[in-house]
């Protein structure tokens, strides 16, 4: 027996989740509930997380939640509880399943059947926000090679389990040469261990393209929190329903799973929601928890209600469904169905379903760490980068010169484009002539220089190399 936690969320979500563990208990699932409430009553009672402080003791202790979808309100203020969920718990890895279920729900893509393996805790998703000019803000990019070798390795061990041939990695290193080049290091890296896995690598944008028009040529899929939030909600919708998706959030000590959908409160306690996709990240749940009979019953027979014809209003087609049912109506339907196989989609056998359990991860020895220069960011008001470039050059930055200016990543001095929209948003590097390690106190020269000549900096960035390598990017031009 299996103590875990619910959430019933707000909009469908009493309803879908009440369906799903009518489900559960009928067929069998081994699972004790302790009961949260978390999403928009917490929120409007002034807790800005969306949930309370016994709650996370709740969660903790059982280690195993399954949630319902949730409202945030409107406004200022208030934290998305899902990302909140995912990083104060370690939920590094987001799997996502997405197969078609053709010819019984209606796609243009028949034989998908893709996991998108999404990384859960870095990236922009880290919420780093400043504003620094009157035009310009900023989000940091913040990628680590732990989280990449954690979910690179999830995703190799993922497909290793399940009898996947082939791992797809999707960045953007052509243009983020540090953030998602590190990402792309170590997936290179890890592939080696894994040497019956193939695997490839696609550039973002034209990756989704090719697996929105082909995505039977994909089967594991790993990539970046933003890349993968998107790239899994593209998926689930060509199957045929973002609503028929369910996901789970895997971390080392806890585990969340959910749908992927909102709380649709347009069509709440209307009793017509589908709760497929909650039920799908209850399957997940059982799984990870070691009842894969349990989820493998309940997963077949789903299919076989799907196959019937059996159909909730998002996915009722005149021409492909037999009746329309309601919330309840399809749990009752699949309840009737546990036992039976699906006749022409596949069955699934969930014998290799239990949890992953994957190495801890091992730092790496500290490399040599040469400090290079500063960028320099100011905030500065006029539009002629040679005016701002004189007024640096006067300044006493010791062994440190000024050796560029860019302009929103855009070169514009030295032998800048007059064309070159600029904003009042500057980054200024400066850098010694012999590129060798430079004093901090040189850095700390400058800036007092900048201070008493009264230039604005608003933000610097010191300029590594490790083990000799330049370790930042160029300006666009350079």
């Amino acid at each position: 027996m299996t103590r875990i936690t619910i959430a019933k969320g707000d909009g469908i979500g009493p309803e879908i989740m009440d369906a799903t563990l009518k489900i559960l208990k009928a067929a069998g699932a081994q699972i004790e509930i302790d009961e949260i409430e978390v999403g928009e009553k917490v929120y409007l009672s002034g807790i800005t997380s969306g949930i309370r402080n016994e709650s996370w003791d709740i969660i903790r202790n059982n280690k195993v939640f399954l949630k319902a979808p949730i409202t945030t309100p409107q406004g200022g203020g208030y934290k998305s509880l899902n990302v909140t969920t995912r990083k104060f718990l370690g939920l590094y890895a987001n799997v996502r399943p997405c197969m078609s279920l053709h010819p019984f729900v209606s796609t243009k893509h028949p034989k998908m059947d893709v996991v998108i393996v999404r990384e859960n805790e870095e990236d922009l998703y880290a919420g780093i926000e400043h504003q620094q000019t009157d035009e310009v803000v900023q989000c940091l990019k913040l990628i680590s090679r732990p989280g990449c070798e954690k979910i690179v390795r999830y995703a190799f061990e993922y497909a290793k389990q399940y009898g996947r041939k082939k791992v797809t990695c999707m960045t953007k290193d052509n243009i983020m040469k540090q953030t998602d080049g590190l990402f792309r290091e170590v997936f290179n890296d890890v592939a080696k261990d894994y040497p019956e896995i193939e695997n490839e690598h696609w550039i973002v944008d034209i990756g989704s393209a090719k697996l929105a028009d082909t995505p039977e040529d994909f089967e594991v899929i790993v990539t970046l929190n933003l890349y993968g939030d998107m790239i899994s909600d593209i998926a689930a919708q060509i199957t045929g329903s973002v609503g028929l998706a369910g996901s789970s959030n895997i971390g080392e000590e806890c585990a969340m799973f959910e749908a992927i959908h909102g709380s649709a409160p347009m069509i709440a306690g209307q009793g017509i929601a589908n709760p497929t996709g909650l039920l799908e990240g209850a399957i997940l749940m059982l799984n990870h928890i070691g009842q894969s009979s349990v989820a493998q019953k309940i997963k077949n027979a789903l299919l076989t209600t799907i196959e019937q014809g059996i159909h909730t209003a998002d996915i009722y087609k005149e021409n492909i469904s037999k009746k329309k049912v309601g919330t309840i109506e399809f749990a009752e339907a699949v309840i009737q169905n546990l036992g039976k196989l699906p006749s022409t989609l596949t069955p699934v056998d969930f014998k290799n379903g239990a949890a992953l359990v994957l190495p801890s991860y091992i730092k790496k020895p500290s490399k040599t760490k040469t400090l290079l220069g500063i960028d320099a960011f100011v905030h500065w008001n006029g539009i002629d980068p040679n005016e701002i470039a004189e007024r640096l050059q006067k300044l006493d930055g010791g062994l440190l010169q000024l050796k560029m200016i860019t302009n929103r990543g855009i070169k514009v001095w030295p032998e800048g484009f007059k064309e070159t929209f600029c904003t009042d948003h500057w980054r200024c590097r400066f850098q010694s002539e012999n590129q060798t390690d430079v004093p901090k106190e040189e850095i700390l020269k400058l800036l007092r220089s900048a201070m008493e000549n009264q230039i604005d900096i608003v933000k610097t960035e010191n300029l590594y190399a490790f083990e000799g390598k330049p370790a930042f990017s160029l300006g666009q031009g350079q």
